[in-house]
């Protein structure tokens, strides 16, 4: 029981902590990642952990079919339709965006889990019919927010840290600074709370790809965001875990302007991983978290001879996005060798 919650044990852990010599080799500093990608359902990535958590609950309340929201590409509805599947549950997923016109990557996935997507105009609106057809079907519905972030989402990166900082404690890199990448925040939150309240002396610094303020404005409204999420925390557990405002280490400098874009300097260090590691990030998420870790590497940001963690939240999926694809299949045909 963590923080008074228990869970419903899906995974296999812990995750692997390994050793990236060869990209350690060429950037001049100590890399290790977390594979988080390699959790053990429907391609794996960081929400299983903590959909751990809130199938406990839903069980415990009798729910017969979960329900959440996300972008029509959404990771975590993914895993949430996998771990529906696995425990005999119905699954959808709410969406506001437009049809993008093909089943692929993880619209695909979720197909092959029997999950249906709902494409609707107004989020707010959309999800209460949803659910009210669910119902009215004679489902008992569980709502699981976007992300899976809110105050009982956290627990599974509060676990996580202290998993990771036993990994490092044994490794000797117990002084290294993991970067994990902030969307919806429960990741970042939790491995936070985690590590204060396992006294770790790994750092911390979060790579925000989910843009919370207008141009010039992004660190201050994803601060106010981080502090108001916390806020809720505190509020819900009925304790300060002593965080203050200075623990959130975080840049905006790896957006590129907009969420889920394809980026010319992320498919490059995505190729730099996969060419030198046989690791694969994608365009959205890890690898703009990654793209952080090399720029900083290369510009003294991260001094030579740095421990870093690079936290793999998985995504893998995102790869086959018609957007991205397209860029990659561009980039790579120089590859594909055709007999006339």
């Amino acid at each position: 029981m963590l923080l008074g919650h228990d869970k419903i044990e899906i995974l296999h852990l812990p995750t692997p902590l390994e050793h990236l010599k060869n990209i350690s080799g060429d950037l001049g500093i100590d890399v290790w990642c977390k594979r988080d990608d390699l959790t053990n359902l429907a391609t794996g990535g960081n929400k299983l952990r903590k959909l751990e958590y809130f199938l406990k609950d839903a069980l415990d309340q009798g729910a017969t079919m979960l329900i959440t929201e996300g972008g029509a590409q959404t990771n975590h509805g993914r895993l949430t339709a996998a771990v529906a599947a696995k425990y005999g549950l119905r699954a959808a997923i709410v969406t506001e965006d437009e049809y993008p016109g093909e089943i692929s990557a993880n619209l695909l996935l979720d197909g092959m889990l029997g999950c249906d997507v709902h494409f609707v105009k107004d989020m707010e609106t959309g999800r209460q019919a949803v659910i009210d057809k669910y119902t009215a079907e004679g489902e008992k519905v569980y709502y699981v927010p976007m992300g899976g972030s809110n105050e009982l989402g956290i627990l599974g990166y509060v676990e996580c840290a202290m998993e990771l900082d036993t990994q490092a404690g044994e490794l000797g890199i117990e002084d290294a600074t993991i970067y994990v990448t902030i969307g919806s925040m429960a990741t970042y939150i939790g491995l936070l709370i985690g590590l204060k309240e396992c006294g770790s002396k790994l750092g911390l610094v979060g790579v925000n790809v989910l843009p919370y303020g207008s141009a010039g404005q992004e660190e201050a409204e994803l601060r106010k965001a981080l502090n108001e999420y916390y806020a809720r925390i505190k509020e819900f557990y009925g304790r300060d875990f002593g965080i203050t405002d200075e623990d959130f280490v975080v840049t905006t400098a790896f957006i590129h302007g907009a969420y889920n874009n394809p980026v010319d300097e992320v498919r490059e260090v995505m190729y730099y991983l996969a060419r030198k590691e046989a690791i694969i990030i994608d365009p959205c998420y890890t690898g703009k978290t990654f793209e952080a870790i090399v720029a900083g590497a290369r510009s003294g940001d991260i001094p030579a001879g740095s421990k870093v963690i690079f936290m793999h939240t998985g995504g893998l999926p995102g790869i086959y996005t018609k957007h991205h694809r397209v860029e990659l299949e561009m980039e790579l045909m120089q590859y594909m060798h055709i007999e006339d």
